[in-house]
């Protein structure tokens, strides 16, 4: 559902808005929100952004995230005041409470105006307003679109133009995904008709990196890549031993999993990786299989066709040997796709 007069009626009267994103923000998570933001800023509101949890290094230097407050026992009660006192409270980049941990109930309990936008499949029915749009390649998209629809193109300055360009490239595997459309091109086009240039922003994502993380994905690369040609599947491990080994900090795990699809005729790459007494699985596949479907019935998992995720509390042995165990109910979509 589209609730477009609903979000114009709400965003004409200038407020105190808390702005949310899921746990674990990736760029456009963070981007989507911090562009939203600022972009209210400038139409009289003001906003806070709160993130579940922290942010990787290499998204530090958007605009405005060090005003970002990240929720922890520290910052609880500052979470819990800004959100009682938001006239509205924009989700971003999810659909599901439980995508947000604790703020959760917080943004359930919340007096507010909640809205949500969106890119996800099956949207939970939590929000008062609702952008969802699943075609989009990404959150920050459908806010070059709302901002467009509004009326308020020349509102998008460069630091709002940085902050959704890095959504929608990300999102896009650099505009390469499946999910890469005319749309999302014409929407970074009304970006760069703001000032954005896209060089930049591709560097201080891609090309900002600590010699841990290259340290630890050729060690992924080299000796925990096993590849299942009857399956075209690869799949990778990463141990809690290996995360302390190379000294990984959070986002450098970020993207390993797309090497696997780099290998001739593979159709589904996934990423195991322990962490926290829990694994993490990010699954990718080719356009014509659908990874969800794998994430979702085996994995407690989904998100998009290509690009999803799942966890399991097996050890990193059992899950591994629960993939195997599943694949040969996908043999013929993998050795067709």
């Amino acid at each position: 559902m589209q609730n477009w007069e609903d979000l114009r009626t709400l965003i004409s009267t200038p407020q105190k808005v808390v702005i949310t994103t899921h746990q674990n923000p990736d760029a456009d998570a963070l981007g989507s929100s911090l562009g939203w933001g600022l972009y209210l800023q400038k139409k009289g509101h003001q906003f806070t952004v709160i993130s579940p949890t922290d942010y990787p290094d290499n998204l530090s230097w958007l605009p405005h995230c060090a005003d970002v407050v990240v929720f922890n026992e520290k910052s609880r009660q500052q979470c819990t005041d800004l959100m009682a006192n938001a006239g509205a409270i924009f989700c971003l980049d999810f659909n599901a409470l439980q995508r947000i941990n604790e703020l959760g109930e917080m943004v359930r309990n919340a007096p507010g105006t909640k809205v949500m936008i969106d890119h996800h499949l099956f949207p939970e029915d939590f929000a008062d307003i609702s952008i969802s749009d699943t075609r989009a390649a990404a959150t920050a998209q459908i806010i070059v679109e709302i901002i467009e629809r509004m009326g308020d193109n020349l509102l998008i300055d460069k630091s709002i133009a940085e902050s959704l360009y890095a959504g929608i490239m990300t999102d896009t595997g650099s505009f390469r995904h499946p999910s890469t459309t005319k749309d999302a091109h014409l929407a970074v086009v009304r970006l760069m008709e703001a000032g954005l240039e896209p060089n930049p922003v591709h560097r201080r994502i891609f090309d900002n990196a600590p010699m841990s993380r290259l340290r630890l994905l050729g060690h992924v690369l080299s000796q925990n890549m096993v590849h299942l040609p009857e399956y075209n599947t690869i799949y990778m491990t990463i141990s809690e031993a290996e995360l302390k080994q190379f000294d990984s900090k959070y986002g450098d795990t970020e993207g390993i999993v797309n090497y696997g699809l780099q290998v001739q005729k593979v159709a589904l790459a996934v990423l195991m990786i322990e962490r926290e007494r829990e694994i993490k699985l990010s699954f990718r596949s080719v356009e014509s299989f659908s990874a969800r479907d794998v994430a979702s019935a085996h994995f407690d998992g989904g998100g998009h066709k290509n690009a999803s995720g799942g966890r399991t509390k097996l050890t990193l042995q059992q899950t591994v040997e629960k993939l195997v165990s599943v694949l040969p109910q996908y043999k013929t979509a993998l050795t067709h796709s």
